[in-house]
């Protein structure tokens, strides 16, 4: 299928990190669609090589890897810097590493704040400054966030993740005022309850905590939804896809919530 030229990235070379699964993985999938050269940044290198073999070539390009973990950022920059040396700049790059642990946050450990910043706003200022010089260069430059709708509404045992998910927001706000005159956008996705090996997760906690079980506990988060349903990682990526795109560049600096009208804020 032709993809018309405003939504199109072919000839372009997105990075989308945590993409082995999940959103990640969704949004990968969907830059490779669009026509990007893909470049997977994950940990597990087993995954990433499987998740190379699914990514669409229509396009005629050639998708990538990088091993590293996000715990370490100085190592992932430094891995990321040295295999896009001889491949070019990057023009899109997904921000998406894993949630923090769950927990109340009055329990919560000062260091378990600290690994938190450091994965998700210390990667983030790493990888921008990095691929950014590349993004001026070239006029173009798409940075999407992939965070979390308790920037709006904080979420019940995410107390660690609340925090961090506000930080990245206010960073990528600052961020996209600085890098507006360059044709650069700095934009945030706000996943609701999506089908995702992290919402199960979510799910067994609250069950262990209530004494429900897990269909009663997903039953009540669907119940919230006014879709009636719980989302999907493609629907997540196609919204992440159209922010990357020329279509989207006068979006700059927003947080768009994917969420169903779960959100009680606007």
């Amino acid at each position: 299928m032709d993809i018309p030229e405003m939504y199109s990235l072919a000839g372009k070379r997105a990075i989308a990190c945590g993409s082995t699964q999940g959103i990640g993985y969704a949004c990968a999938m969907q830059f490779a669609r669009l026509g990007a050269a893909v470049t997977l940044v994950a940990r597990r290198e087993d995954a990433l090589i499987k998740v190379r073999a699914d990514l669409p070539t229509d396009s005629g390009q050639e998708h990538s890897y990088v091993c590293a973990d996000f715990s370490d950022p100085e190592t992932l920059v430094g891995r990321v810097t040295d295999h896009l040396k001889d491949r070019g700049a990057v023009q899109v790059l997904l921000d998406n590493a894993g949630g923090p642990p769950q927990g109340s946050i009055v329990s919560a450990k000062p260091q378990a704040f600290v690994e938190a910043f450091k994965m998700h706003v210390v990667c983030n200022q790493m990888l921008a400054q990095a691929l950014v010089p590349g993004m001026k260069q070239a006029k173009y430059g798409r940075i999407v966030n992939i965070i979390s709708t308790s920037v709006k509404e904080p979420i019940r045992g995410l107390g660690v993740s609340n925090t961090t998910r506000w930080a990245v927001a206010a960073w990528a706000k600052t961020m996209a005022g600085e890098l507006a005159p360059f044709g650069i956008t700095v934009n945030n996705i706000l996943p609701g309850f999506t089908a995702t090996a992290r919402l199960d997760e979510l799910i067994k906690a609250r069950a262990a905590e209530s004494g429900d079980s897990e269909d009663v506990v997903r039953e009540d988060m669907i119940s919230r939804i006014p879709a009636g349903r719980l989302g999907r990682p493609d629907e997540i990526a196609a919204a992440v896809g159209f922010l990357a795109s020329p279509a989207a560049s006068y979006i700059n600096g927003i947080n768009l919530p994917v969420d169903g009208g779960r959100t009680s804020s606007l």
